[in-house]
């Protein structure tokens, strides 16, 4: 089997979380290191990796892909460097801090005919999975409206001091927004027009921490709501079709899962906690039927294989760099619009 020799931009809590756990599962992957600039973790976890001085030495080593998982603001500046160095590229989310720096890397890498992939982990989670098969057997006839929120209680300001100061990726717009964005942009494709109210809302924030933004369809509306004031968890996936409807919240454990140190190997994993599942009201053959919809597993172990498959059978990469490129028109279009006080059309 083919090798993908891959380096990490950092091992911080990404890195050793999201990423090294699948990279060293995969045999397709071989993770040579890390460029770590002041804490050397990574051979702590993983001995025989190197521990990078630079992105220079990392970048002059006989590397495949890197992955940029750095704060925000850095991903363009990086992920340009590793492009125009000849090498592979999966960017975290926010892909990059505005749709033109988004642009210029979609076009660079076609360039230089290499793969870039954002890593959009969530489109694997449980919910989002279940959700999409239900869109997908048809069960609400024609979607009219849509919901999908991303909750949390947390008022207090986070110790990340990226995530809290004037930087141009800082803010829960571009922080959790690529996640919900993409997945309505992944469910229900590129909409017409964009309004948006983007708040503050936490004592002392510099930063946005709630957000309403409205996608305007020519036979829909989708809703998109993140913030930080939510203690009683509310469903994060709200469909309504002519038929029925279907509610699911937000259960995936993956996460919580490898912050446990777990690898993603063992045979329930991606299984959701019972009671989470998501309820179905719909008609179904002239009759009426109210049920819960058994979860899918998620598994984000399906996103490494696919860029796996992307870069040895040069096939489309599982989230492309337009992908990022259009989640980056809304978030700059939702910026415009709770500007403005308008719709901006897209």
């Amino acid at each position: 089997m083919q090798q993908i020799k891959t380096a990490l931009l950092s091992y911080g809590m990404s890195g050793k979380v999201f990423h090294a756990p699948f990279l060293t599962l995969h045999p397709g992957f071989e993770l040579l290191g890390a460029w770590e600039r002041s804490k050397h973790l990574i051979q702590q976890d993983y001995p025989q990796v190197k521990s990078y001085a630079s992105l220079e030495e990392l970048l002059a080593d006989d590397v495949d892909l890197v992955v940029v998982n750095t704060p925000v603001d850095t991903h363009f500046e990086y992920a340009k460097k590793v492009l125009e160095a000849g090498k592979h590229a999966l960017v975290e989310k926010a892909f990059t801090t505005t749709a033109a720096e988004a642009q210029e890397l979609n076009e660079l890498a076609k360039s230089k005919n290499l793969k870039l992939t954002v890593y959009q982990n969530r489109r694997w989670d449980s919910d989002l999975k279940t959700v999409k098969s239900v869109l997908d057997q048809e069960l609400l006839g024609d979607i009219v409206e849509a919901e999908i929120r991303f909750d949390r209680y947390n008022p207090n300001l986070s110790p990340k001091a990226w995530k809290e100061g004037t930087n141009a990726g800082a803010g829960v717009l571009k922080d959790l927004g690529p996640h919900i964005i993409d997945q309505a942009l992944y469910l229900f494709g590129y909409p017409e027009a964009v309004s948006a109210d983007i708040r503050t809302l936490r004592e002392n924030s510099q930063v946005d921490d709630n957000f309403d933004i409205l996608l305007y369809y020519a036979d829909k509306r989708v809703r998109l709501h993140a913030g930080f004031f939510n203690r009683e968890m509310l469903p994060a996936y709200i469909l309504q079709g002519r038929k029925g409807s279907f509610f699911k919240l937000r259960g995936d454990v993956q996460e919580d899962t490898l912050k446990t140190g777990a690898k993603p190997n063992i045979d329930d994993w991606g299984t959701e906690e019972p009671g989470m599942q998501g309820i179905l009201n719909t008609e179904i053959n002239g009759e009426v039927v109210r049920k819960t919809i058994p979860t899918l597993k998620g598994n984000y172990y399906n996103l490494f294989d696919g860029i796996y498959r992307s870069i040895t059978d040069d096939t489309v990469e599982p989230v492309t760099a337009e992908d990022g490129y259009r989640t980056m028109t809304i978030i700059d279009a939702a910026i415009a619009s709770s500007r403005q006080k308008r719709v901006i059309t897209l």
